[in-house]
């Protein structure tokens, strides 16, 4: 990594340390890096356990157990400034010992984590919300032998590489990412790159998989949970475009539980839900700032009274501050996957969802116009909205 000396115009190389050298251990800092900020390895992860010990007849312990999106387990090892000639026989020997956990055992150790870490949360629902779930029944974690593992170091030995490429090549979930130190000035930054496989090999296994669950999907193996999801969808949306509802006028059918619309704001949606107990609308403020969407909420918090007035109801206001997302909703109980109350619940639906747009694009327009701003007139790089301790 170089420093570009604008006045020389020339590159000056930054110089790359030892982990060890600085001080820093494995567990102590890198395991806690990577534990408090995951998604730094490229995608979105949520760590279950640290430290994972729970193995029958053995005292080994893996560095952290993560989900994935896909409800797959992740093991990741950790090894700082060289990875050994062993890491890959450790890693599979964890990943082989995580492959028999069932759902229930890994809400447990989740909860276990979260108990330890003084964070009061609920793994059922942490679980849910980020597999984007409606409810437990919905959510398979830990199926067959899709588990996978990611290898973290400074460097990697020939052996490791050479490994690795093998598990690939046998359809194994591996990855090998180096993390490498630098320093500037006083400052220590660090640089992460998957290595193995490259990025562009891994948007092509990414489409191959895509395009093999299309074509299953294609052979009619959808569950029936998605069947019902996208027959109901369908006659959602005929009724949305018979009453002229133009922001759902180029969405498809899903076999999600959710269908969404854009709100003229971006990252802010509309959404419909369609639960097994209940139908809802809501509002969803999600950007990647987590500090903008709770401003937001904050400044359409302190208009309720004429919001709420405006659209016919109390809604649910939920700043969510655990999560980067704030949500505001109605929801209206129907056993939703009895198809006799469909009529019933598509029409709450849109009625619903025609109030919700009336009340709240004009509001959310003006609250983004007014962030903009203010991040335009202080400078987006130095810019953090005040947040009040309401919502």
């Amino acid at each position: 990594m170089f420093k570009v000396d604008r006045c020389e115009n020339r590159l000056i190389r930054l110089k790359q340390p030892q982990l060890s050298d600085l001080g820093l251990r494995e567990r102590d800092h890198l395991q806690e890096w990577l534990a408090e900020t995951p998604d730094a390895l490229g995608e979105e992860l949520l760590i279950v356990q640290k430290e994972f010990d729970g193995f029958a007849d053995t005292k080994e312990r893996l560095d952290l157990l993560a989900l994935d999106k896909e409800g797959r387990l992740v093991v990741i090892e950790n090894k700082l400034d060289d990875s050994g000639r062993d890491v890959v026989w450790q890693a599979l020997k964890y990943v082989a010992y995580c492959s028999s956990l069932k759902k229930a055992e890994i809400i447990e150790i989740y909860q276990q984590y979260l108990d330890r870490s003084s964070n009061d949360g609920d793994a059922v629902l942490r679980i849910c919300e980020f597999l984007g779930k409606e409810d437990l029944d919905e959510v398979i974690l830990n199926t067959g032998s899709d588990q996978r593992m990611i290898l973290i170091a400074a460097n990697f030995r020939k052996e490791v590489t050479s490994t690795v490429l093998w598990l690939l090549s046998h359809g194994v979930r591996a990855q090998c990412f180096r993390f490498l130190p630098y320093c500037l000035n006083d400052e220590l930054l660090v640089d992460i790159q998957q290595i193995i496989p490259t990025p562009e090999a891994q948007d092509y296994m990414i489409r191959m998989a895509a395009k093999d669950s299309e074509e299953k999907s294609d052979q009619g193996t959808r569950t029936r949970t998605q069947q019902l999801r996208r027959a109901f969808w369908s006659k959602a949306l005929e009724e949305l475009r018979n009453r002229k509802v133009s922001r759902f006028e180029n969405i498809n059918p899903s076999y999600d539980h959710w269908l969404s619309c854009a709100t003229g704001v971006p990252a802010c949606s509309f959404n419909l839900i369609f639960g097994k107990q209940l139908a809802r609308v809501e509002l969803i403020l999600q950007r990647g700032d987590a500090t903008d969407n709770k401003w937001m909420f904050d400044e359409l918090d302190k208009q309720r009274e004429s919001l709420e007035s405006r659209f016919g109801s109390e809604l649910h206001w939920q700043r969510l501050d655990e999560s980067k997302s704030c949500r505001i909703s109605l929801s209206h109980p129907f056993e939703g996957f009895n198809e006799e109350n469909w009529p019933r619940m598509i029409n709450w639906l849109c009625e619903h969802f025609m109030r919700l747009e009336q009340t709240f694009s004009e509001p959310l327009l003006h609250v983004s116009n007014e962030l903009k701003s203010r991040q335009e007139s202080i400078g987006s790089s130095n810019y953090e909205p005040e947040l009040t301790s309401d919502g």
